[in-house]
């Protein structure tokens, strides 16, 4: 018997691949120098792994200070600055923390939570998400394939 090929499984899959490849740049080229935790006066600089429409993904670096200050912080507001003084400010319900060590060896502490949806700045943000669920499934690739017609 022959298997079943599920298109929409195996395109969906696809979308999601492009999506968290896309974001990994997006993340470590544009946004993620620039988005930062500020808890009354104590900065965390923020690094985003993954942001869905629910909610999001991001590491901070590991410190004890960081892993007693988030294990009894229920909510966090994330500043995602797009310019060096412009930033939407997303309050963040923190529902689970795991320290992790990547690659190179460093230690940092990823948090996970979801979106306060309710506030102004996150319908501010809203858009910038959809942006990138769009990209992942419409972008195309550049293979090198293109020819000049015009000099």
């Amino acid at each position: 018997m022959s298997n079943v090929i599920d298109f929409q499984a195996k395109r969906d899959e696809s979308i999601e691949k492009r999506k968290r490849s896309f974001e990994r740049v997006l993340f470590s080229e544009f946004l993620g120098s620039y988005a930062e935790i500020d808890e009354n006066g104590t900065k965390f600089n923020v690094g985003l792994i993954d942001i869905s429409r629910e909610g999001c993904l991001f590491q901070v670096p590991f410190s004890e200070q960081a892993r007693d200050h988030f294990s009894q912080t229920q909510n966090v507001t994330v500043r995602v600055y797009f310019t060096k003084d412009d930033f939407l400010p997303l309050s963040v319900d923190i529902k689970h923390m795991a320290e992790y060590i990547d690659q190179r060896g460093n230690a940092f502490l990823r948090l996970g939570g979801e979106f306060d949806q309710s506030l102004p700045s996150f319908q501010a943000f809203k858009p910038f998400i959809e942006f990138i669920y769009k990209f992942a499934e419409f972008s195309c690739v550049d293979k090198g394939e293109s020819k000049v017609y015009f000099l």
